[in-house]
């Protein structure tokens, strides 16, 4: 399948899931009840339209942060929630909740994003150590880093008892999403595609410190824009809605298989597939056990374990 028909086909069904999303719900409302019901029109204003665009807007930049992350460490199997960064950003809201609980809400989402941003760091240092020739290292060494600082979290909130907390963090739903709770998310949005200006630059960071360095770029800078959106989108998404795995991993890598790996006419194609998938899986949250919920972070981290595996086993794709 070509670009072109890759990003018609994601533009319509995400269109239609959209369209389907907002009228799924414990509260029954069909399109011809907007034109009569002024509750089912605020109704829509309130939940239904905020949490679809919560959805939309946490795939694409998920899947866009992914794309940059595995650029930055030049590894396929790596993601923000398995690289300390999702974890570090839980860290810096269990410290705002903690040490500074009256502070608003955009001072917690900085400090997570500061958190998340030396944690990043942390990573990438450790990654520089390993050996180029064993790949399967790094996501390997991502899970125990991000495991030994989610078990941190823990540890603290469960003396703190903020354990219930530290579940909405870590596992990601849009149950809660509301007009009013979930505007931070748009900056989130506009850090994705602020990325999309220096696509071509990670692109080429992908090729190595020598290469990148060879060719007139400067690394390292471009190295801490990297993280920095990472970071920011990350900590945006855990206050938000919580933490989604998987999203940053496998929408990547299909678009890779897909497309090849020419990173400015696939990223956008990338944010695409990833806004499809979650909020595919959100209604599938939805529906499965109604009128009760199932967090999208689980029903998609089942859908991205099987994708992975996937991954693992298909052969390459050729890029069109």
């Amino acid at each position: 399948m070509t670009r072109k028909a890759t990003g018609v086909f994601g533009l319509v069904a995400l269109l239609l899931l959209m369209g389907v999303s907002l009228f799924v719900g414990v509260m029954n409302v069909s399109p011809k009840d907007l034109w009569h019901d002024p509750e089912a029109m605020r109704l829509m204003g309130i939940s239904r339209l905020p949490r679809t665009l919560a959805a939309v807007i946490a795939g694409a930049s998920l899947a866009v942060t992914g794309t940059i992350m595995q650029m930055l460490v030049r590894n396929r199997f790596v993601e923000p929630s398995t690289a300390g960064t999702g974890q570090g950003a839980a860290a810096g809201i269990l410290i705002a909740t903690l040490f500074f609980p009256a502070v608003p809400l955009f001072a917690k989402m900085s400090l997570a994003a500061i958190c998340a941003l030396i944690s990043s760091f942390g990573f990438l240092a450790i990654v520089r150590r390993l050996p180029p020739t064993q790949p399967l290292l790094v996501p390997l060494v991502g899970m125990i880093y991000g495991g030994i600082l989610g078990a941190g979290v823990v540890f603290v909130a469960y003396q703190a008892d903020l354990l219930q907390y530290i579940d909405i963090w870590m596992n990601g739903e849009f149950s809660g999403v509301l007009k009013g709770r979930y505007e931070l998310i748009w900056v989130a949005a506009a850090v994705a595609a602020l990325s999309y200006l220096v696509a071509d630059q990670f692109a080429i960071v992908g090729m190595g410190r020598v290469a990148s360095i060879s060719l007139g770029l400067n690394y390292r800078q471009v190295i801490t824009i990297g993280l920095v959106a990472i970071s920011i989108v990350t900590a945006l998404t855990v206050v938000t809605v919580g933490m989604i795995p998987f999203v940053g991993l496998v929408v990547p890598n299909i678009t890779s298989r897909l497309l090849g790996d020419n990173l400015r006419r696939t990223l956008p194609i990338t944010a695409l597939l990833g806004a499809v998938l979650v909020l595919a899986s959100d209604i599938l949250g939805r529906v499965l056990r109604y009128p009760f919920e199932i967090p999208v972070g689980t029903v998609f981290g089942v859908i991205g374990a099987v994708v992975f595996l996937w991954l693992l086993y298909a052969r390459p794709g050729h890029a069109r």
